[in-house]
C-alpha cells in the first residue's frame, strides 16, 4: 500500500500547481460575486468541477432558473460521460472506494490513469490516493483564493488560462511516451474542425462525438490488420 501511496503522491505532485492556481481563481472569483470562503469550501468538496465550479459562480450571482442550471451543467460537463465509458474496464473491479473514484474522475486524474503503468501497485489505493490528492490540492487552492480576494487587491484577469495550459503540459508528456501519436493528431483535427463548423458554445459535444467514434474506427482497424 505504501508504494502505491508514494506513487500517487509522486504523479498528483504534476497536478498540484494548476489545480491550486486554478482553485485561487476560482475562490478570487467567489469572493468578488459576494460569496465567502464556506461557498468556496462546499463548492470545492461537493461539486469539485473546474470549468463548472466557474460557471457556477457566475449562474449563482444571477437568477438562473433550476432549467438553464441544469442544462448548463449538462453542456460543460458532457465531456465526463465519455471519460466514463473509457474507464468502465478500469473501475468495474474496484471494491473499495469506488463511488469516491467515479465522483472524483477529473480531466487530469484521467489523463494519468489512463497513461499509468499499474505494474506492482496496487489499483484501489493507487486510484483512490491519486483522486484524494488531487481533489485536497483544489479544495486548498479554492480555500486559499478565497481568504486572498479578501485582503489582497490583485487582479487575477485571465488565471482561468492556467487549465489550458496544464491540458498543453498533459499532452505533451503523454506525446513523449507513447510513440503512436496518430490519435492525437486526429483528435486535433477533428476538434478544429467541429470548432470551425459549429463555433466555440457549440462544438464540444459533437467534437466529443465524433473522437469516440474516430477512435473505435481506429481501434476495429488495428485489429482488423492484427487478426
Amino acid at each position: 500500500m505504501k508504494k502505491s501511496v508514494k506513487e500517487a503522491l509522486k504523479d498528483s505532485l504534476v497536478i498540484m500547481p494548476g489545480y491550486i492556481v486554478l482553485g485561487i481563481g476560482f475562490g478570487v472569483l467567489m469572493t468578488s460575486k459576494g460569496f465567502g470562503l464556506l461557498h468556496s469550501f462546499l463548492m470545492a468538496l461537493f461539486i469539485y468541477a473546474g470549468s463548472m465550479q466557474y460557471v457556477g459562480a457566475e449562474l449563482l450571482a444571477l437568477p438562473a432558473s433550476y432549467l438553464n442550471v441544469f442544462i448548463m451543467t449538462i453542456m460543460v460537463n458532457i465531456r465526463h460521460l465519455f471519460y466514463g465509458i473509457g474507464m468502465l474496464s478500469r473501475y468495474k473491479v474496484l471494491k473499495k472506494h469506488k463511488i469516491y473514484d467515479i465522483f472524483a474522475l477529473t480531466d487530469e486524474t484521467f489523463s494519468i490513469v489512463c497513461s499509468k503503468n499499474m505494474k506492482g501497485l496496487n489499483r484501489e489505493d493507487y486510484y483512490f490516493c491519486l483522486s484524494l490528492f488531487n481533489q485536497l490540492y483544489w479544495i486548498t487552492g479554492c480555500v486559499l483564493g478565497s481568504v486572498l480576494g479578501d485582503i489582497l487587491p490583485i487582479d487575477f484577469t485571465g488565471i482561468e488560462f492556467s487549465m489550458s495550459a496544464l491540458f498543453i503540459v498533459i499532452v505533451i508528456d503523454q506525446w513523449e511516451k507513447n510513440k503512436d501519436h496518430t490519435p492525437v493528431i486526429l483528435s486535433f483535427i477533428i476538434s478544429i474542425v467541429c470548432l470551425r463548423y459549429f463555433g466555440r458554445d457549440n462544438f464540444l459535444l459533437p467534437c466529443m462525438a465524433c473522437i469516440i467514434v474516430m477512435l473505435y474506427v481506429l481501434k476495429t482497424i488495428r485489429s482488423f490488420r492484427h487478426e
